[in-house]
């Protein structure tokens, strides 16, 4: 493949390139000489990109035919170099790790796209691939600096504040983020410590030296004990996820992080603290509201679970106070999020429709949920729907009580295994226990099946053979409804 042709003064007929790069994060002589050779039509394969420290003379015992030659200038008629704007975005990053051959990798993709401007949009290539592997490395390493750095006080000689950081990246980064510690410390002396090369602020100047030792770092300072008692107080043994903690903190960072040595025995009585929190009634909430009102207002304040600290609002279940019937969903969903009403969406719909089948009039049935705000991850312009973990539903199991203990239903008809769940404090199988009453305290019934979202997930012959299902139960509630009223 040729990139341009008749663009070149000095270049030699299989002459070998070597480009000695003067840093190891130098995207900008990269992407100079990388576009001189390109409008010169030198191939990848006649180019070696050698960071500081590598081997300049890869090719020294392969001929004249071999030979390195002094880089070549474009002519007068050099064409403009192209480069897509997903390429230029990622090759900054990709250009910063750690991987000796990365700017070989980015020049052979860009010789590529001269010929076809589009090859960065083919997923499936293995250069583009690798390129977004190294670009989204870099950017982990990026976080993990702005999250584990910890400075730590040192004394200086003129008697002034000064602070000191150690850290381990894994990639050419630190140059990098200095704007993202001058601008968020601006006003602190302070040095950043790294095996790769160090970076110090003096409230003005940015300066840069070698590679440090972390012997050179401080290994305490006084404020470590107050802020490894505050990190103690603030651990919440409920939200515990060890599996999520370490994927999001590596070990690796721990030693750089006074906190982090508390962690192991945060972790061993995390259980113990959670059970006798539970115990004790340490979870801080208020005494049951009395009226449903006061419920709506109550958990629109709750933050007791991360769902309610989503972007999201509370719903609180509608309905009259001494209903009958109490049925109860999941959660809220996108619709119902938006409208601040429970059973809007499309699966209210369909509850509607087979509550009008069956006989039962919603205007007479307190509707709710298990959970009281919508849970989702957003990806792009949408929210996509989660379901609750058990420890969630547990945790909003104490609204649903007070809904309960003021609507005193004498049915209840949970809608799914979560509502399920929020009722009877365990997860049961729908398929087993649907069709029959569980009695629940206070002479309740309690009588499961699906959730209308369920068959609108279904097609064909497991659609009916599931709504046919779904209809009966209703029919078997409505009529013990009619049951107990006569």
């Amino acid at each position: 493949m040729r990139a341009q042709r008749g663009n070149v003064q000095n270049a030699s007929l299989g002459a070998h390139y070597v480009v000695n790069l003067p840093a190891p994060d130098d995207f900008a002589f990269w992407r100079e000489r990388a576009r001189s050779l390109i409008q010169c039509d030198v191939p990848p394969d006649r180019v070696s990109w050698i960071e500081p420290g590598g081997t300049g003379d890869l090719f020294a015992q392969e001929g004249p035919a071999r030979r390195q030659k002094r880089l070549p200038t474009p002519g007068k008629d050099a064409r403009p170099v192209r480069a897509s704007k997903r390429f230029m975005k990622l090759a900054r990053n990709a250009a910063l790790h750690s991987d000796p051959e990365r700017f070989s990798l980015l020049y052979r993709v860009l010789w590529r796209l001269q010929s076809n401007p589009r090859a960065m949009e083919d997923k499936a290539d293995l250069d583009v691939r690798r390129i977004e592997e190294l670009d989204k490395s870099v950017r982990r390493d990026s976080h993990k600096m702005h999250a584990f750095v910890r400075f730590r006080e040192v004394e200086s000689e003129d008697g002034a504040e000064h602070y000191v950081a150690w850290f381990e990246p894994d990639h050419h980064i630190v140059r990098a983020n200095a704007g993202f510690f001058m601008r968020r410390f601006s006003n602190m002396n302070w040095s950043i410590l790294t095996p790769r090369g160090c970076i110090h602020w003096d409230g003005e100047t940015m300066r840069e030296s070698g590679p440090a030792q972390r012997s050179d770092a401080p290994q305490g300072d006084p404020v470590e004990d107050l802020w490894k008692s505050y990190y103690a107080s603030i651990f919440n043994p409920a939200r515990l996820k060890v599996g999520a903690m370490l994927s999001e903190m590596p070990k690796k960072y721990w030693k750089n992080m006074p906190e982090a040595e508390l962690i192991p025995d945060l972790i061993a009585g995390a259980q113990a603290r959670e059970a006798n929190m539970v115990e004790t009634g340490a979870l801080e909430f208020e005494d049951k509201p009395e009226t449903l009102g006061a419920i709506g207002t109550a958990i629109e304040k709750c933050r007791k679970c991360p769902i309610g600290e989503l972007h999201n609002q509370a719903v609180m279940g509608e309905g009259p106070r001494r209903a009958s019937l109490m049925i109860v969903g999941e959660q809220p969903g996108d619709q119902e999020d938006q409208g601040g009403r429970p059973f809007i969406g499309p699966a209210g719909q369909l509850l509607d429709e087979y509550l009008t089948r069956t006989g039962i009039e919603r205007s007479e049935t307190y509707v709710t949920n298990a959970v009281k705000h919508f849970k989702y991850v957003q990806r792009g312009k949408r929210r996509i729907h989660q379901s609750p973990q058990a420890k969630e539903i547990d945790t909003c199991r104490w609204w649903l009580e007070a809904e309960r203990d003021i609507v005193k239903p004498r049915l209840i008809l949970a809608l799914g295994a979560s509502a399920a769940r929020s009722l009877l404090g365990k997860t049961v199988s729908i398929s087993k226990v649907r069709g029959e009453p569980i009695p629940l305290e206070g002479g309740t019934e309690l009588w499961v099946t699906a959730h209308p979202s369920y068959l609108l997930r279904l097609d064909g012959e497991a659609q009916e053979k599931q709504a046919a299902l779904f209809e009966a139960d209703l029919a078997a509630v409505r009529e013990r409804l009619a049951q107990q009223e006569a």
